[in-house]
């Protein structure tokens, strides 16, 4: 591989396509992404960019630990995993936030602690410790609608984007309180060593952003 080329990590998904994109119309295309099958890796040489597919929770870990000079992550995974990198831009897309639901009827007993079912522990615990909250986390990996129906939790903490999926299930939501989109990141030692290509980078997608937003 190219070393002088540089490493960018997107999250596999939609999210990543939207944000492909972006770094397309900026100008850093590599239009081997775009045949399909399995490769996770994308060069173009004359851009001086490769791309690589990751799992969305994974990408502030490359960036984190150098195998990404940059990559694209959720504002939850840098709040949840408090990564050590620089964040450098609100790219403006995957938009939804960070909110508490509960049973339609639910009312919260402040005399007794609150069970908190989340994937989230450390942002639903910083929230609720900011609040003065005695909470019990129950930290779960999927299905967290299930957790105040079968009587596990009083309430959750997750992602909300459109909330049909809270009212199929009869949960409503009680408090939005952090809004997340994608974030441009970076690795602090590259950010140092090769920070005209990545300043290049961040202002071609600030322009991307600009665009959008008028």
């Amino acid at each position: 591989m190219n070393d002088r080329l540089l490493n960018i990590a997107l999250p596999k998904g939609r999210l990543g396509e939207k944000v492909y994109a972006m770094f397309e119309r900026a100008g850093f295309e590599c239009p081997s992404i775009k045949e399909g099958g399995r490769r996770l890796i994308f060069e173009n040489p004359e851009k001086g960019v490769r791309y690589f597919w990751v799992k969305p929770s994974d990408v502030a870990i490359y960036v984190e630990r150098g195998a990404a000079d940059i990559g694209v992550a959720g504002k939850d995974i840098i709040l949840e995993y408090r990564p050590d990198i620089y964040e450098l831009l609100d790219l403006g897309v995957g938009k939804c936030h960070m909110a508490v639901a509960a049973k339609e009827d639910f009312t919260d007993n402040r005399e007794k602690t609150l069970r908190v079912a989340t994937k989230f522990s450390k942002i639903a615990r910083d929230y609720y410790s900011r609040l003065g909250r005695d909470i019990d986390i129950i930290h779960l990996n999927g299905s967290i609608e299930l957790a105040p129906i079968l009587g596990l939790s009083d309430v959750i903490v997750d992602i909300v984007e459109t909330g049909a999926t809270l009212r199929e299930n009869k949960l409503t939501v009680i408090e939005k309180f952090q809004p997340i989109s994608a974030r441009l990141i970076a690795n602090k030692a590259s950010f140092k060593f090769r920070a005209p290509m990545i300043e290049c980078i961040r202002q071609a997608l600030f322009a991307e952003v600009a665009d959008k937003s008028e």
